[in-house]
């Protein structure tokens, strides 16, 4: 019988702009990238390809210094139109000026049979040569998975509950056959479970016959939808302890490489936002160039387009790239506007977590706000409120953990509970910080020195 867990800790953002279930054509980005700081971890990505060569969907375009067999491969056909570096020539992206027709690489094909009766050593030769490695995340630390570690179990988060989510069912419309394949892969890696995670207030028929996994449901506000909130009210994480995560998609992706021998980096992508004319979804490849996705479905100009959401999304802008891990793209105000007093005048249109600001937004808290990305203060010495406790659903003390980051405090850190979050999962603290602290980079800071120490 599956388990049920209910969170009260949290906070939903309700903001406005959450795309309807429709999928509107559109045409194509001329423009895909691939950015290595995409993925954690990396210790040096070395170049496989050089300005002007012709790649196929799958081409291999750099590998990692640290694990030579895991590949970063090309999401679309076509030219290396420009490789964009940063200081100390660190690669920043890798552009590819895309066919109209995608070619794809070829990779061997196996029937359902024939999954089945692979060996991991071979299972983990296709899935690190064809590119969908990178999706397989490790817990502690949030970094890509090394193919020769066996995890004690894998999971799948199987919703979203952040701000205008995608919905999952929607997404993965028609991936019944291929996601339960990667599963079966999956469970060739694994020496332990397949945990799959689903939202108990509604299951998706996607979802409700897949057969090898362990079921679990989970109810509460954000970030229940988080694989590392799940994962900490299914079996915490020890210093020891080495699971692995991955996404619906990129299961379902790995079923299509190992029955079709291509890898597929097409995806549907919510475009949500309250600065979006006519929020739906659209389909397009993995990196793909924004402009044509928000063409002439924007409503002013002084925006911020972000890819992912709202609270870990990144900031790129009209003409930036999609993530690897992003199925949403989000638009808001750009607050760089003072206002007259700021949280001192009674409105409704303001979101707090704590009442006391904002004064009137805690009396309807479901209903839909317009939000910009005023932080209305400046970073000061930190605050120590008691919210951040209240709004994190895990038995640690975060308040305290993210002072021993600050303070360097190893011992500290490993006691208070590094090895259990990522920077998703305190994404809401950061929301709520008084002292407007980036407790996201602060988390990840702490996470690398225990790492490397």
């Amino acid at each position: 019988m599956p388990r049920t867990f209910h969170l009260n800790k949290g906070f939903n953002l309700p903001l406005a702009g959450r795309a309807l279930l429709e999928e509107c054509k559109i045409n194509q980005p001329d423009s895909f990238a691939i950015k290595p700081s995409d993925f954690k971890g990396l210790v040096q990505p070395k170049l496989l390809v050089s300005v002007g060569e012709n790649v196929k969907s799958g081409s291999p375009l750099f590998y990692d210094k640290g694990n030579e067999d895991v590949l970063f491969v090309a999401p679309v056909s076509g030219e290396i139109s420009e490789i964009i570096r940063g200081e100390r020539r660190k690669i920043i992206e890798i552009r590819i000026l895309a066919d109209k027709k995608i070619e794809y690489k070829g990779f061997k094909k196996y029937s359902k049979a024939e999954i089945n009766n692979i060996t991991r050593a071979e299972a983990v030769a296709t899935l690190t040569a064809s590119g969908v490695w990178p999706s397989f995340i490790q817990r502690p630390f949030g970094v890509v998975a090394n193919p020769s570690d066996e995890p004690s179990a894998i999971y799948i988060s199987a919703f979203d509950s952040s701000p205008c989510a995608p919905d999952m069912a929607y997404l993965m419309r028609g991936k019944e056959e291929v996601f339960q394949l990667g599963i079966d892969v999956l469970n060739k890696l694994v020496k332990g479970n397949i945990h799959l995670s689903l939202d108990a207030t509604e299951i998706p028929s996607v979802f409700s016959g897949i057969e090898d996994v362990e079921i679990h449901k989970f109810s509460g506000p954000h970030p229940v939808g988080n694989v590392g909130i799940q994962i900490h009210h299914i079996k915490p994480i020890g210093k020891n302890d080495k699971v692995w995560t991955i996404d619906p998609l990129s299961v379902a992706r790995i079923g299509t490489l190992f029955l079709e021998g291509i890898y597929d980096a097409t995806k549907l992508i919510a475009i949500t936002g309250s600065e979006v004319i006519h929020p739906h979804y659209v389909k397009t490849y993995s990196g793909a160039c924004l402009d044509k996705l928000l063409a002439n479905n924007l409503k002013e100009t002084n925006l911020r387009c972000i890819s992912g959401n709202v609270l870990t999304g990144e900031h790129v802008g009209v003409r930036g790239y999609l993530g690897h891990f992003h199925n949403q793209i989000s638009v808001i105000p750009e607050g760089d506007e003072e206002e007259f007093l700021g949280w001192m005048l009674p409105s409704f249109k303001k979101l707090s977590f704590h009442k006391a600001f904002g004064l009137f937004s805690f009396l309807n808290p479901k209903k839909e706000k317009v939000l910009d990305t005023n932080t209305n203060g400046e970073q000061r010495n930190f605050t120590i409120s008691g919210a951040f406790e209240k709004i994190l659903p895990m038995d640690i003390l975060p308040t305290y953990l993210f002072k021993s980051i600050i303070s360097n405090d190893y011992d500290e850190m490993e006691a208070l509970g590094i090895y259990e979050v990522i920077e998703e999962d305190v994404a809401l603290c950061e929301y709520i910080d008084v002292s407007k602290n980036d407790i996201q980079a602060i988390v990840r800071k702490g996470i690398e020195l225990i790492r490397n120490s």
